[in-house]
């Protein structure tokens, strides 16, 4: 099963989200709620990499409203929040009523009786394109849903073999996903939704053998925007680390300002690691690069951390809370580390392995992968 499946599942890996805003376009959502009698309010939140915002306005007499600005066909969040003191107190999980529809230029339209989460959209040619693409993907997002429900109830309930037997049916649901995407990928190359779905077919773990052919029959507009922009520098990133490739050279201080270099790790097997006190999936991997660590530290393994923090006493409480006794250095940069950048890093969890020539010769080894990588290649 694809780690990106098992990150869903349990514990989402952390994206990078940075904000620059550049030719943006003018967009307006008429709403309605027309049966709806109490007070309440509705909340627009649109959080991809160039824009992190929330807006919320009233509905008066059924109606609400909003303006904003976009650079491109935008994904976003709907939610509305209806006020009734009268109503009891809720305990447990409250079920949200929520739309996500495709923001763009222009004024969209959107319909409700009750629900805003069965709303009628118009007026947009991107969230027309998007509903086509969840309809074509009802039935795989229905399975894969029942899936990480099941992979949940046996993660909470430690059932490793439960947990080993379901990975081939996310296998087979991925596959089945990823056939989708791709067929809607050949067929629809000028859609505004295509970028998106190109991003969503690639993961965060991108292929640039795969994705750069699909990427390329896109229509010359779509690469020109500034999601085309960001995939193609994504590419670029992932052909210089891709396996196969020799590591780049770099430096950084340790928790005591001393430089460290790869370049003194050649001769050894070692671990290229990034992750953050504050990332929760990389916390939960640290027990397996720990256990990893032990077995062939005196087998010519070693590891260099690499760490995405900002705060230098967080850094090293996790350190220390985690046992991890390899060398571990960061500029205290956050996101904007200059390895990571380097790296073209834009999620967390992610590792590399390399050769004693230091050479990728893996990536992204989670669980038990990396101790059955370093069987295979150190003997």
């Amino acid at each position: 099963m694809k780690s990106v499946i098992l990150a869903a599942a349990l514990l989402s890996p952390v994206v990078l989200f940075a904000q620059e805003k550049k030719n943006e376009q003018p967009f307006t959502i008429e709403g309605s709620v027309a049966q709806l009698q109490k007070p309440a309010k509705v909340y627009l939140s649109i959080r991809n990499a160039r824009m992190n915002k929330l807006d919320s306005t009233e509905v008066k007499d059924g109606k609400f409203s909003f303006s904003g600005s976009v650079e491109e066909p935008t994904l976003a969040n709907l939610l509305l929040k209806v006020q009734d003191p009268s109503a009891p107190e809720l305990t447990g999980p409250v079920k949200k009523d929520m739309l996500t529809v495709f923001l763009e230029k222009g004024k969209m339209n959107i319909a409700a009786q009750d629900s805003i989460g069965k709303a009628t959209v118009t007026g947009s040619k991107a969230n027309d394109d998007f509903k086509h693409l969840k309809d074509l993907l009802k039935d795989v997002d229905s399975q894969l849903m029942d899936l990480k429900l099941q992979y949940r109830q046996l993660y909470m309930a430690k059932d490793e073999e439960g947990m080993k037997k379901l990975e081939p049916k996310f296998d087979e649901v991925e596959a089945n996903q990823k056939t989708i995407m791709g067929d809607y990928l050949k067929n629809n190359t000028s859609s505004p939704i295509a970028l998106f779905v190109l991003n969503q077919y690639a993961g965060y773990e991108i292929n640039p053998t795969e994705i750069t052919p699909i990427f390329n029959k896109l229509s010359k507009t779509l690469r020109n925007s500034p999601s085309g922009k960001e995939l193609a520098t994504r590419l670029e990133s992932a052909r210089k680390t891709a396996v196969g490739q020799p590591a780049m050279e770099f430096s950084q201080p340790d928790a005591d300002g001393k430089l460290v270099s790869l370049a003194s790790y050649k001769g050894k097997y070692v671990l290229v690691d990034f992750w953050a006190s504050w990332c929760g999936p990389c916390r939960a991997e640290n027990p397996n690069v720990v256990k990893a660590y032990s077995r062939f530290k005196d087998k010519g393994f070693d590891i260099l951390a690499v760490s995405l923090d900002d705060k230098k006493d967080k850094w090293q409480a996790a350190v220390q809370a985690d046992n991890l006794p390899w060398t571990h250095v960061s500029d205290l940069k956050g996101w904007k580390n200059e390895v990571a950048e380097q790296y073209g890093i834009q999620a967390i969890p992610q590792n590399l392995l390399l050769d004693p020539k230091g050479v990728i010769i893996a990536k992204n080894l989670r669980g038990d992968a990396l101790e059955k990588k370093l069987e295979e290649v150190i003997k």
